[in-house]
């Protein structure tokens, strides 16, 4: 029987207190204390693929955290959240740290992760996925135990379709991107005077593809083109001669591609050895790859991308061309920021600001404040409208943009109010180029 006045406390509200202070404390202690100290340091579990097929992307998105733990850490004069402290000011000061996992790209291996992350390492939040199925298993974990948990990047529209109450994204979904695909190609079509019937699906057998197949059907009925090809391919596929002689056949005004860094690379070979000439690509995935670009170089000429982000911010925007500064000093090949790791720079500034916000690492003031958030455009990187989320989680003020890779440098082309550089059309065909 509980003894009369004694009150009731969850084991996790224990636990997430002795995390907190660093002591070894007593439930009796516990009891008897209003006030705790405030922790030395906020600790972020970072799931992503640091190994395999996409361990290059992980590695990058890694860099873009320690760059965004460097400005939340240090005091400097970016017009950024928590930029201009030491630390996290509504936690004494303490200092943010994380926990890097490895996924693989596996969801199962994301799955196992989270659940050590929290349950041993006693992260007080989670970020990640990068890949979709990952993020999917990962973040069942987290609701599961309550623990929230940001996403960066995963563009899976069913991930903030499920009713989470723990989960966030940041960046523009496929819907999003989708949408920014096919308004484009109308836009682009009324412009030039150039008639779009037939349009083509060529997409990997991931999550990701799936979704952003079906996404594009179901936005085609308003569209009305024929779709003339609707091609899954095996992600990390050996062979696409068969795929792309159908494509050639079959012959479609734009052609749109979902697929992975590697099978990016294979389609772009394999169809210049098969003379396959499409007047317009528009893809998503692997193209905004660095080495993408360097294997490919000038055979991707004319490509273009959905994309939140694009090279000509570094000018554009004073803010982002000082981050991208940063972010080339924390890189050991010095490369530039781009699409995926902006997204997770991004992403892990507005997490470590609502912890900030909620002055306590408990999950319930955390959940609060990411509810609460209303991050300004000023103070992000891209050219979105702000960050704040809907209740299904979802930021509702990020937008998507289309670029076109001319001359080894992704250039905004759309909107035409926001473009860099005119578009390319037709590509060139391979007996073409020089």
């Amino acid at each position: 029987m509980e003894k009369k006045g004694r009150k009731k406390i969850s084991r996790r509200e224990f636990l997430k207190v002795a995390g907190a202070t660093g002591a070894t404390i007593t439930v009796g202690n516990f009891l008897k204390s209003k006030v705790f100290s405030a922790p030395k340091e906020v600790v972020i579990g970072c799931i992503f693929p640091m190994t395999g097929a996409f361990g290059r992307f992980g590695m990058d998105i890694k860099y873009a955290i320690e760059a965004a733990i460097g400005v939340i850490n240090n005091k400097t004069d970016f017009d950024l959240p928590l930029a201009k402290t030491e630390g996290l000011p509504n936690l004494g000061g303490a200092k943010v740290r994380y926990i890097l996992a490895d996924s693989q790209g596996s969801p199962e291996k994301g799955l196992s992760e989270a659940e050590r992350l929290i349950s041993v390492d006693k992260v007080t939040a989670l970020f990640g996925c990068w890949n979709s199925g990952v993020t999917n298993t990962a973040s069942q974990v987290a609701e599961r135990m309550e623990v929230p948990f940001l996403c960066p990047d995963s563009s899976a529209p069913v991930l903030t379709q499920r009713g989470f109450k723990w989960f966030w994204r940041t960046s523009p979904n496929d819907i999003h991107f989708t949408k920014a695909q096919f308004d484009f190609v109308k836009d682009f079509s009324k412009m030039e005077k150039i008639p779009i019937k037939k349009i083509g699906l060529f997409y990997d057998d991931t999550l990701f593809g799936s979704d952003s197949s079906r996404i594009q059907r179901e936005m085609n009925k308003e569209a009305q083109y024929e779709i003339v090809s609707d091609i899954r391919f095996k992600v990390k596929s050996t062979s696409l001669i068969s795929e792309v002689q159908l494509l050639k056949q079959k012959d479609p005004d734009v052609l749109f591609i979902t697929a992975m860094t590697v099978d990016a690379i294979l389609f772009v070979k394999t169809s210049k050895e098969l003379d396959y000439n499409p007047k317009m690509i528009i893809s998503q995935g692997g193209t905004l790859d660095p080495d993408f670009l360097k294997t490919v170089g000038v055979d991707a000429e004319g490509q273009i991308s959905r994309t939140a982000f694009s090279e000509d911010l570094f000018t554009k925007n004073p803010l982002t061309g000082k981050i991208n500064q940063i972010y080339k000093k924390q890189h050991p090949q010095g490369i530039d920021i781009y699409d995926f790791p902006a997204r997770g720079f991004m992403g892990f500034i507005v997490l470590c600001d609502a912890i900030n916000r909620a002055g306590s690492t408990e999950p319930e003031a955390i959940q609060k404040a990411m509810r609460a958030t209303n991050t300004p455009a000023s103070q992000l990187i891209f050219p979105w409208d702000g960050v704040k989320f809907g209740p299904d989680g979802q930021n509702q003020l990020g937008k998507a943009y289309v670029v076109q890779l001319q001359k080894g440098v992704n250039y905004s082309v759309w909107p035409w109010n926001l473009a860099a550089k005119s578009l390319i059309y037709p590509i060139p065909k391979w007996s073409e180029r020089k």
